[in-house]
């Protein structure tokens, strides 16, 4: 696993515990990707925690699922001064999410179980996605719901490219990518300044 503490990896561990036990129930994540859970799933989410700076604030993760990446960050970012919102509508999903949460000792995070677009808007420092929509439909979210001067994580499969066209001809923002280490064709979008074009 990734350059990470003792105390963290052992959290992590206990989450994929968690997820291949509710897994058959509820479908957190395809089937055929528990087997190499680890890298394609923790690995994945941990790039973000070694491409930023610690945060401090408020971090909102849409379309929580069973928490990829708002739980890797919750439990990797668990000392530091961030408070972390999961936005989840299925309320299945957040009945595992609330499980993790409870037996991982996660004092810093809270599940919204409501759809992205019914909210009032969260005003957060920081955002993410992973798996949810495409790059435009994500920054109609991200618009409503990131401050003035957020920063959003956008993890995007291998049509990462074609998605940020396709998202300049409706929204103005800056945009910087970073190279998936899991994935050569994905990427990770870090996303400010978003507003209609």
């Amino acid at each position: 696993m990734s350059n990470v503490s003792r105390e963290t990896h052992d959290l992590l561990d206990q989450y994929v515990n968690l997820v291949t036990l509710w897994n058959p129930k509820i479908n957190l994540v395809a089937p055929s990707t528990l087997v190499d859970f680890r890298n394609r799933h923790i690995e994945d989410c941990l790039q973000l925690t070694e491409i930023m700076e610690t945060p401090n604030g408020h971090w909102v993760d849409i379309g929580s699922g069973g928490g990829l990446p708002g739980l890797v960050i919750a439990i990797a970012f668990r000392k530091a001064q961030l408070k972390l919102t999961l936005v989840e509508s299925d309320k299945r999903k957040c009945e595992f999410l609330r499980t993790v949460i409870r037996e991982l000792g996660l004092k810093n995070v809270s599940i919204l179980p409501q759809r992205i677009e019914s909210i009032s808007p969260l005003n957060a420092d920081y955002m993410s996605a992973r798996a949810l929509a495409a790059l435009p439909k994500l920054l109609g979210y991200i618009s409503w719901h990131l401050s003035s001067d957020g920063i959003a994580w956008l993890m995007k499969g291998r049509k990462w490219q074609e998605e940020l066209v396709a998202a300049e001809e409706t929204w103005q923002f800056k945009s910087e990518q970073f190279p998936s280490k899991t994935d050569s064709e994905a990427a990770i979008l870090k996303i400010s300044g978003v507003s209609h074009a």
